[in-house]
């Protein structure tokens, strides 16, 4: 009976190696892959249950890939780490997280060392390069947020309907004259997809109203936050209404309105888009909730069905079927769970004049 060694002499190869393409735990050039097995099917090679089952084998972990900056606190990541770790629960799933801040090496080391099935990916940017890496290793994920150029299983609130609906019902309410905070400067540089879509969002509504929207982009730095929007509150004509994306520093922006001498909702109208459910200081304001309980259960779900499909069987006839057991990502479509917004609180008051 055939043993690994003659594979391996076959294909002229490691012994190793022909475990790795058996396996599937680190990424083989396609001959290399080829050569082992035609060496398999000429010898006849019968690999014990043990390496049959290797590939198929489940950790039941998820990794939680959230880029994190040292020393920076943001209320919206904890809120998600919780709730994708509840969902995970649900399936019987715990969660790893991974918060190197680019994410790529940790999504390096967590596929190739077969540590999780599967990741949920954070902070989504426009071509994301970790993105890059799944597609490499043939790793499975699901994204929470979108990058359309993927084509990977992703859940996310519509940001750019929903500022654009945030914004069309403070005109309808009688507002001409709005400013728009968007996302921070440093989180559009890197292109993440809430923010693009909420800017894309804001221009949509202005264009579609022929109200005057001006955009100032929020900032990590409370003093730059408040100094602009003095600046941006004290021009002649005052806006009347405030449409905010960027929570992240709610208390200090709503404390440079107070400094600007602006009275909510009497002076100025302050409208939330993406705020966190149920939290507290913020129900007197009409808003529109980020769905996180629905998001963070849709993306484990993702997730785990990305990989009970990576663990099917790699032949296939159909070049569709192909690409899609080597990519376990790999989806003519992709399942995905966009959500659309919907307004919360109290009706959007009219301007005081």
């Amino acid at each position: 009976m055939a043993t690994i060694k003659d594979v391996a002499e076959r294909a002229g190869v490691a012994p190793s190696t022909v475990s790795y393409v058996l396996s599937g735990s680190r990424k083989i050039s396609e001959d290399t892959r080829r050569a082992v097995q035609a060496a398999i099917e000429e010898l006849g090679y019968h690999p014990r249950a043990s390496a049959r089952t290797l590939r198929s084998a489940r950790t039941r972990v998820l990794a939680l890939a959230v880029p994190r900056v040292p020393g920076e606190y943001r209320a919206i990541d904890g809120r998600f780490a919780v709730d994708v770790t509840d969902a995970a629960r649900g399936h019987d799933y715990d969660v790893l997280l991974i918060t190197d801040e680019d994410g790529v090496g940790g999504l390096r080391r967590v596929a190739r060392s077969g540590l999780a099935d599967a990741a949920v990916l954070m902070a989504v940017e426009k071509r994301d390069p970790r993105i890059e890496v799944l597609h490499e290793l043939g790793f499975p994920a699901a994204l929470l947020g979108h990058d359309g150029h993927a084509g990977l299983p992703w859940t996310d609130l519509d940001w750019e309907a929903a500022v654009a609906l945030a914004l069309r019902e403070t005109v309808a309410a009688g507002h001409r004259r709005i400013v728009f905070l968007s996302s921070a400067e440093h989180e559009i540089a890197a292109r993440r997809g809430y923010a693009l879509q909420g800017l894309d969002g804001a221009r949509r509504a202005a264009r579609e109203t022929g109200a005057e929207v001006r955009l100032v982009s929020s900032h990590r730095d409370p003093d730059v936050l408040a100094r602009r929007l003095r600046e941006a509150l004290t021009t002649d004509p005052a806006p009347t209404a405030l449409v905010v994306q960027h929570l992240i520093l709610l208390p200090y922006l709503l404390d440079a309105v107070a400094s600007a001498g602006r009275r909510i909702p009497e002076d100025l109208c302050v409208v939330l888009v993406g705020s966190l459910p149920d939290e507290l200081g913020i129900r007197h304001l009409p808003r529109i909730d980020l769905p996180v309980a629905e998001m963070s259960a849709a993306v484990a779900r993702l997730a785990i069905e990305a990989a009970e499909r990576g663990c099917g069987p790699a032949r296939s006839s159909s070049p569709a079927l192909r690409t899609k057991a080597h990519d376990p990502n790999a989806s003519l479509e992709a399942p995905h769970h966009p959500i659309q917004p919907r307004m919360a609180g109290p009706a959007i008051a009219p301007p005081s004049d």
